[in-house]
């Protein structure tokens, strides 16, 4: 396994043991800092195998930051003028 690899997958674990912690600001500090390690890790990853395995990466690591990757969509969404369904 590339170094690239295994750093994905210790980022996977660790946002997973994070999120089992019970948290009262709903885990946000931990994304903060999850995010841009992950996004490095992502490019790593592109660097060394390519885009698709860089794609199933990305996939992986926005489904368990799933809250910040809907934010960030609803925001395009509100620049792009679409409107929200309630």
């Amino acid at each position: 396994m590339s170094g690239s690899l295994l750093l994905a997958s210790l980022w996977l674990v660790l946002a997973n043991v994070i999120a089992m912690f019970p948290s009262k600001r709903k885990h946000w500090p931990a994304a903060y800092v999850l995010m841009p390690l992950g996004a490095g890790i992502v490019g790593f990853v592109i660097y060394q195998h390519g885009l698709l395995i860089g794609a199933l990466v990305l996939a992986a690591g926005g489904s368990i930051l799933r809250w910040p990757v809907i934010y960030f969509a609803r925001w395009l969404g509100r620049l792009a003028g679409v409107k929200q369904r309630r």
